[in-house]
């Protein structure tokens, strides 16, 4: 039961993600939209479809407004594609791992760079 799902939430996760890129028409979804996680619940009428947007705070929750707008028809396209006996109700959440992924390797990389200036200062001082 538990790959079931874990396959339905793959499946899942493409499909919306290939019906945000090419289908939506919303201009409050910005270019970098993407779907990170689906998870899908054990009785499979609901999902929740973790949403990765590079961009502003405001351009953040604009592109969640208009994914939620957009969801009885992204819906309708997944009942389409998937063959389900119930077609998940979305609930859309922001999902931002990557920029606090990009925020902690540009500290390392900032660390790492202080390292190596202390380390060739005590070089050229012996």
């Amino acid at each position: 039961m538990v790959d079931r799902i874990a396959r339905i939430s793959e499946e899942i996760k493409r499909e919306v993600g290939n019906i945000i890129q090419s289908q939506l028409k919303d201009p409050r979804l910005p270019e970098f939209t993407s779907v990170t996680e689906v998870e899908v619940s054990r009785d499979l009428r609901y999902a929740k479809v973790y949403i990765s947007i590079l961009g502003s705070e405001k351009e953040k929750k604009l592109a969640l407004q208009g994914l939620k707008s957009a969801a009885g028809f992204i819906r309708h396209e997944i009942g389409k594609r998937i063959k389900l006996r119930y077609t998940p109700e979305f609930q859309f959440e922001l999902d931002d791992s990557i920029e606090r992924g990009v925020y902690l390797n540009k500290l390392i990389s900032e660390v790492v760079k202080d390292d190596n200036k202390i380390i060739n200062d005590h070089a050229k001082e012996d």
